[in-house]
């Protein structure tokens, strides 16, 4: 675990340096007055916390602060980490293995939002921690998409199971959870073409290759996740909640939080949503996709330093 959270300050340090910057120094030793705090209500807006979870931080910063007249900044960034990991209790996403093998996690997501690369890295994780894995490449409508798949397969040592552009998508993945079975394999992710609401053959070929999949395994897929792109901010609440409604997600993905100030958007989505989060994209590497903790995420984004032993 040692140097996790260092990952977490690093992926987040946008989101960091735009509060800081707003806030010009709030986070420091010297005590808070009414101009900081406005400051402070400007920067967790801009970092697109939302309207609710701004409202209840600087509330009980203003609490304390009635309390003690010398409340200094880094308590009050306590306060506001204390604020937002209550906020997000019960959003950490816990992957479960299925009653029978392979389990399967269906990546889902809009053009862009990195789900291709995202499947790769937790094949990879997957790995790193023991696991076999079978991938397969079901976004056969965007040309590229395969040939990505395979160049990160290549580098990164994964199972693939391809076939064309233009292939049928359901084919795919029919093939692909014969193959993870017959091998033994623990999980089998599929990478799915990117697709808007709107469009409505895509859409009907996610269900497509549920169907398939179910006529494997009844519960299959096991975990359908959506990878959001999280400098969309506020935009990607509806995004996902368009999604959830057609496909029943099961969890979330969060993306690119190592290239946006607007790191707050995922606790928007939790709390419209409910979706747990599973993991965070917070850098371009393979080992830069983490599990989502809350802690870590909290204090990170708060400027604090660590206290569980995670690595400063």
């Amino acid at each position: 675990m040692f140097g996790l959270f260092r990952k977490f300050k690093e992926g987040l340090a946008k989101t960091v340096g735009a509060i800081a910057s707003k806030t010009r120094g709030l986070f420091s030793g010297r005590a808070i007055d009414a101009s900081s705090l406005e400051s402070l209500e400007e920067a967790l807006y801009t970092a697109d916390f939302g309207v609710a979870t701004t409202e209840e931080i600087l509330a009980e910063i203003k609490d304390a602060a009635k309390r003690d007249k010398e409340l200094r900044g880094q308590e009050a960034a306590a306060i506001g980490a204390a604020v937002l990991s209550r906020v997000l209790a019960g959003s950490e996403g816990t992957l479960t293995r299925a009653a029978k093998a392979p389990t399967t996690i269906v990546m889902i997501g809009v053009n862009g939002s990195g789900k291709t690369t995202t499947t790769a890295k937790l094949a990879w994780l997957l790995k790193q921690q023991g696991h076999s894995v079978t991938v397969a490449a079901c976004d056969t409508f965007r040309a590229a998409a395969v040939e990505q798949l395979r160049a990160w397969a290549q580098k990164l040592d994964l199972e693939l199971i391809a076939s064309q552009p233009g292939a049928d998508a359901a084919a795919v993945a029919f093939d692909a959870w014969q193959a993870a079975s017959a091998r033994g394999r623990d999980f089998l992710l599929i990478d799915t073409a990117g697709r808007l609401h709107t469009k409505s053959n895509l859409m009907e070929e996610l269900a497509k290759i549920r169907r398939v999949l179910q006529k494997h395994d009844p519960a299959a897929p096991h975990h359908r996740w959506l990878v959001v792109d999280g400098s969309l901010g506020t935009n990607s609440i509806e995004q996902a909640r368009v999604f959830h409604q057609s496909f029943g997600l099961t969890g979330l993905i969060v993306t690119k939080l190592d290239g946006t100030s607007r790191g707050g958007a995922l606790v928007g989505i939790w709390r419209e949503l409910k979706l747990p989060i599973y993991y965070l994209g917070l850098g371009e590497q393979a080992e830069d996709l983490q599990p989502f903790r809350i802690d870590l995420y909290a204090r990170a984004v708060f400027g604090l330093d660590d206290k569980t032993g995670n690595g400063s």
